[in-house]
């Protein structure tokens, strides 16, 4: 099956390089395109990427002026081939474990009408860049969180969501997640490990006011819809905030 992973670079010359490596990894387990768009970088992100095109084609690279995370997916989203059946997005500083498409892709395989498998993730603030795994002194915690990289779309799922709404500067992927269960799609919930997503001083999510702020928005908008139209389903017993909640790195 053609899957697409969407990857968006913005300054991250230090972790794309892991990052493509963890997807290339597994380039047995599906027909694999990852899409890379370079969201105006000023480091050696692009010249990193570049490095690993020749002996990986199924990398595709396009850059564009700064304009941002969300309107970087979109471009992504737009870039999907006709042959795309299956859509997925990695943060450029986060590693996809072995095994990970392998076990998920095949639900698809099994279940021609399966639109969306939504998977773990593992917060983690080591890795070991020769292995991609945590490293044994690693801080970590496993959840079903909120998560782009925890889900695999259909490429019909992605049609009918529509992009990312460019009105959020944060919480676009909460706002996408939260729409797509709401058409009430055919979904299944994996104990697969479906990323490790890297903690370090440079996330984006760290800036703690503009992120409770922008959540809150999607959240609030997903109400919106599902008063206005009670054909939207409710989200509930799918993502596990309080157990992340009350947990906190070092």
């Amino acid at each position: 099956m053609r899957l697409s992973v969407i990857m968006p670079v913005y300054n991250r010359e230090a972790y794309v390089g892991a990052a493509l490596r963890s997807l290339l990894r597994q380039r047995d387990a599906a027909d694999l395109d990852i899409i890379v768009i370079d969201d105006g970088s000023t480091d050696g992100s692009t010249d990193a990427v570049r490095a690993m095109m020749d002996e990986a084609p199924c990398i595709r690279l396009f850059r564009q002026e700064n304009a941002g995370v969300t309107r970087a997916r979109n471009s992504g989203l737009r870039q999907l081939r006709p042959e795309t059946e299956l859509v997925s997005f990695l943060d450029s500083d986060d590693i996809s474990p072995a095994g990970r498409f392998e076990a998920d892709v095949d639900l698809f395989r099994k279940n021609p009408s399966l639109e969306l498998t939504y998977s773990r993730m593992m917060l983690v603030d080591r890795i070991d860049e020769e292995t991609l795994e945590p490293t044994s002194d690693s801080n970590s915690i496993t959840v079903r969180g909120i998560h782009l990289s925890a889900a695999i779309f259909s490429r019909r799922l992605v049609d009918r969501i529509g992009g990312f709404d460019e009105d959020f500067i944060q919480a676009e992927d909460t706002d996408f997640l939260l729409r797509s269960f709401e058409v009430g799609p055919r979904y299944l919930l994996p104990d697969t490990l479906a990323l490790y997503y890297r903690r370090h001083p440079g996330n984006m999510t760290r800036q703690e006011d503009v992120q409770s702020r922008e959540f809150l928005r999607a959240v609030y908008k997903s109400m919106k819809r599902r008063r206005a139209d009670p054909s939207l389903r409710p989200i509930e017993g799918i993502f596990e905030l309080k157990k992340l909640a009350d947990w906190r790195f070092m």
